[in-house]
């Protein structure tokens, strides 16, 4: 059971040296509830422990040529919880990545970078800025 206010953050990378850097960045700015795993399948096994955001890399295949990518990865997310948010993280800097993305109902797309954790604390920032309005429109449009 998580604790109350703290945000559980799912990080996904097949490149465990990018994936514990970025965790390191998220224990040093915040207060997070982070659990980190190096493949899609991993990640979808955890799906149970209710993460908030999942930041998950587009490739994937660096440990194990025949693992899910993290765009079968996010359409397994999206089928098991359409409202938790999935930012993709990549190093493509492709506009067809990043949209193919979107068309898989990704919140929205990082080119990993050194600006890219700024960036990724931006968005989950947005990401519970538009939850609670979303809750507060529910609960007028109940009362109407």
């Amino acid at each position: 059971m998580k604790p109350k206010n703290k945000i559980k953050i799912f990080l996904v990378d097949d490149d465990a040296l990018f994936l514990k850097s970025l965790e390191i960045e998220f224990l040093q700015h915040a207060d997070f509830d982070i659990e980190t795993f190096v493949t899609g399948e991993f990640c979808v096994e955890n799906l149970s422990h209710n993460p908030d955001v999942i930041i998950l890399d587009y490739h994937l295949d660096g440990i194990d040529k025949n693992a899910m990518n993290g765009i079968e990865t996010l359409d397994k997310i999206k089928a098991y919880n359409t409202d938790i948010a999935v930012v993709m993280l990549s190093s493509q800097d492709k506009i067809e990545v990043a949209i193919n993305c979107m068309h898989h109902k990704a919140f929205d797309y990082v080119i990993k970078s050194e600006t890219a954790f700024m960036r990724l604390q931006k968005i989950i920032t947005t990401i519970f800025q538009y939850k609670k309005m979303e809750k507060e429109l529910n609960w007028y449009m109940e009362r109407m």
